[in-house]
């Protein structure tokens, strides 16, 4: 383990427009289910799954309480992406005061990567977003997350605003 710089990428769609739908449809057996509000050992299990590759660790220092008051927040919404009865992903909404939404954590389960469920998933994260009530839809990136999330926003529409340069320290590179 050592030391990486991670370049953190935010982008946005500050309309709606802007938005591409996916080059391929994701299949027949792809749906989304918002749990409203979703409850912790689910959010956990999602964010695990999701996450755990690609170094998200911040929720996993957030107690029961805490986890579950947020997602009980009425500016807050969870989607997951279910390929038949299995959880491909999910993606996390979050409203702020200046009448964004942000697209807070995104990401499939490695198995599902690929099959061009991603750019519908994005896509429909982008629709809710806006549906939420957002004025602008945001995300960021960072060099840590996988390749394929970078050219997947850039896909649907999503601009660069802003970059930053950090350091981590104790990431194992991918194998």
């Amino acid at each position: 383990m050592s030391d990486v710089e991670v370049v953190r990428t935010y982008l946005e769609l500050s309309k709606p427009g802007q938005l591409r739908a996916p080059a391929r449809a994701a299949g027949d057996d792809v749906r989304f289910v918002q749990h409203l509000p979703c409850d912790v050992a689910l959010y956990r299990r999602l964010y695990h799954d999701v996450g755990d590759r690609w170094h998200w660790h911040d929720r996993n220092a957030w107690s029961d309480e805490r986890l579950a008051a947020h997602l009980a927040s009425p500016n807050v919404t969870v989607w997951e992406c279910l390929v038949g009865i299995e959880s491909a992903g999910y993606f996390e909404l979050q409203r702020h005061d200046d009448g964004s939404v942000e697209i807070a954590y995104f990401g499939l389960i490695e198995r599902f990567a690929g099959r061009g469920i991603g750019g519908a998933m994005l896509a429909r994260a982008a629709r809710e977003a806006w549906a939420f009530g957002g004025n602008r839809v945001w995300l960021h990136t960072c060099t840590l997350d996988s390749p394929a999330a970078l050219p997947n926003y850039k896909a649907r529409g999503f601009t660069p605003y802003k970059t930053e340069t950090y350091k981590i320290q104790g990431v194992r590179p991918l194998d």
